[in-house]
């Protein structure tokens, strides 16, 4: 744990431009969806392809295996961070009893790194990097937060970190200029240049130095901060499918139709 000086306020903190609320939706074998961003979610992948998916469980365990023959388990407070680069086939089921819950994002691959291979990086929670500061706590998945870096490296930069916030306590964390960027309320509210309460997700404005928050309340507030640098690029989706083109998606599902490219194994696969 690490603490350090507080940070002068921003002179230009960024604006919520757009606020949605993400409603509970049936999904899957039995499994309760919140979607914030982007329309496509899964507990069980039949592939996975061009892009990296972040998994982190906040309570429960999930056990997953794919068809290269990976299999473990992340378990409360663990990170998964997988890059499927040019396809992956997996699986994810829960791996104890009662709610698991977690959060999802997937962060898209620029062009030029598409077609790598597939690669995990896995942090047990202790492992996570971790700061306080002025009543702030932060668990730094990506990025950096109060001059603490996370181990894990994003292909894509971006920062994910998840922020617990006691009553009346501020918080001014940095964005990079440029970077998109939106915030999730876990639990609590606070105001973030506008108010914002449990299941929440707020699109925070390009301009600005960072985001400013106070927890006005008189409960602990939590949300994650996500942000990353935009690659400019078309992106064409398909199913689990995520390209730059038309004719990509086509040739990625050609691939995996017909076990080549890195697909070898899909045919012949099944989790157990």
């Amino acid at each position: 744990m690490s603490s350090s000086a507080p940070t002068a306020p921003f002179e230009n903190p960024r604006a919520v431009v757009r606020k949605l609320l993400s409603e509970a939706q049936s999904e899957g074998h039995g499994a309760t969806v919140r979607r914030s961003i982007g329309s496509y979610s899964t507990v069980h992948h039949p592939s996975l392809t061009e892009f990296c998916e972040c998994r982190w469980l906040t309570s429960g365990a999930f056990t997953h295996q794919d068809f290269s023959g990976r299999k473990g388990t992340i378990r409360t407070g663990d990170v998964q961070w997988m890059t499927a680069g040019r396809g992956i086939v997996h699986s994810e089921m829960p791996a104890s009893e009662g709610v698991q819950k977690g959060l999802q994002l997937w962060i898209n691959l620029a062009s030029k790194d598409k077609m790598i291979e597939p690669r995990y990086q896995e942090l047990q929670s202790k492992d996570i990097s971790r700061a306080e500061k002025d009543g702030v706590e932060v668990r730094i998945i990506a990025g950096e937060a109060f001059g603490v870096r996370s181990p894990v490296y994003t292909r894509t930069p971006t920062l994910y970190m998840d922020f617990t916030m006691r009553p009346g306590s501020q918080l001014h964390q940095p964005v990079p200029a440029g970077w998109n960027a939106f915030v999730y309320v876990i639990e609590g509210e606070g105001s973030f240049g506008r108010e914002g309460a449990a299941h929440h997700c707020l699109v925070l404005g390009a301009d600005g130095d960072g985001l400013s928050v106070w927890n006005g309340s008189g409960a602990p507030l939590r949300f994650v901060l996500a942000a990353g640098k935009p690659l400019k690029e078309p992106v064409v989706q398909q199913g689990p499918f995520v390209m730059n083109t038309r004719v990509e998606i086509q040739q990625a599902m050609e691939d995996y139709y017909y076990g080549r490219n890195g697909f070898e194994k899909a045919g012949h696969w099944s989790s157990a």
